[in-house]
């Protein structure tokens, strides 16, 4: 088990989307974080305190988390002073990237020569079968989008909030190190073999009682050429029955490709719908939640109204105003 409370570590991040895995603990769990540890350059800041590795030790902070998700998952060997200094301090080491902490012979030394641990928490740790596509019982819905990180993690935790508040049978499953770290468990989807992905998902995803509902975390985009595979494995192995559409309305171009153009929310209904359909013949898109933090309130509930009447769908800000719209969407069908 990863010790809590966590020191979040946010390195040079080159902006505040680049800090994502921390800015999701912050929201999502935030007794957990006592603090942010920032170097210099940093372009991110979750509005924690700023503290020092000492001053983190003396609030009881146990490990420190890297909350940094770089292209690539790279450790980056401007970090390593910092990790290295955590470790000889007393503090366990947290990561998600694809760089696993356990292969950097100098963190792997100084870890065992201070007997502190290592967690890297995108490593599989089930021999996942691959998919059979035969049909579960239960009900499942899948959050998809027309990009890399537009909110389809705290799409699915919004409406697991909400479901639970209204005594729903609602489970979010994680499929990326954010939401591992949030709750805990899940499949990290992105380290899984390629042939395995989808039956990972078919494996998060089991039969159940016939009103609950796995909300499955999103990833990736099927219009994003560098992560669109993950993104079709979720949509397969999770037989989703419904389907909302995700989008962040202020971006010029795809996150990380500035040559690629946003898709527009009917390209992704339509497409998304299609490879649903693949699995799950009856699967329904059933509203649409916009990521609005870089609009004021005006300019958002303007845009959510106008994107309903030209989509005929709910559309709403599940975690500025609420995730009432998407759930009334889920119970009616």
């Amino acid at each position: 088990m990863i010790q809590t409370p966590y020191l979040l570590f946010l390195g040079d991040a080159p902006d505040p989307l680049a800090a994502k895995v921390a800015q999701g603990i912050k929201d999502w769990r935030p007794d957990f974080a006592l603090g942010q540890y920032r170097m210099e350059g940093c372009k991110a800041d979750m509005g924690l305190p700023d503290i020092t590795l000492a001053e983190a030790k003396a609030a009881g902070c146990k490990t420190l988390v890297i909350g940094v998700a770089n292209r690539g998952g790279v450790i980056s060997q401007a970090w390593k002073k910092v990790l290295v200094q955590a470790l000889e301090e007393g503090f366990d080491l947290a990561s998600g990237l694809h760089n696993l902490l356990r292969d950097e012979e100098d963190l792997a030394a100084v870890a065992r020569a201070t007997g502190r641990a290592l967690h890297d928490v995108r490593v599989p740790e089930v021999d996942y079968p691959i998919a059979n596509g035969i049909k579960r019982t239960g009900k499942r819905c899948l959050a998809v989008g027309t990009d890399c990180s537009v909110g389809k993690m705290y799409t699915a935790l919004c409406m697991e909030r909400e479901m639970r508040a209204r005594g729903m049978k609602a489970s979010f499953r994680a499929t990326g190190q954010t939401g591992i770290l949030i709750t805990g468990d899940g499949v990290p989807l992105d380290a899984v073999i390629a042939d395995f992905m989808a039956g990972s998902i078919e494996y998060l995803t089991p039969d159940n009682e016939a009103d609950h509902w796995d909300l499955i975390e999103g990833q990736g985009s099927l219009f994003h050429v560098s992560y669109s595979g993950v993104t079709l494995a979720l949509i397969h192995g999770g037989q989703p029955d419904a389907l909302i559409l995700c989008h962040e309305p202020t971006r010029p171009h795809m996150r990380g490709l500035p040559g690629y153009a946003m898709p527009g929310m009917e390209d992704l209904r339509d497409l998304a719908l299609r490879m649903a359909r693949i699995a799950n013949p009856a699967c329904q898109v059933v509203g649409i939640s916009v990521n609005t933090q870089h609009m004021d309130e005006a300019a958002a509930k303007a845009y959510l109204a106008e994107l309903e009447a030209k989509m005929a769908l709910p559309a709403t800000d599940p975690f500025r105003f609420g995730a009432g719209k998407l759930v009334d969407a889920l119970a009616a069908i």
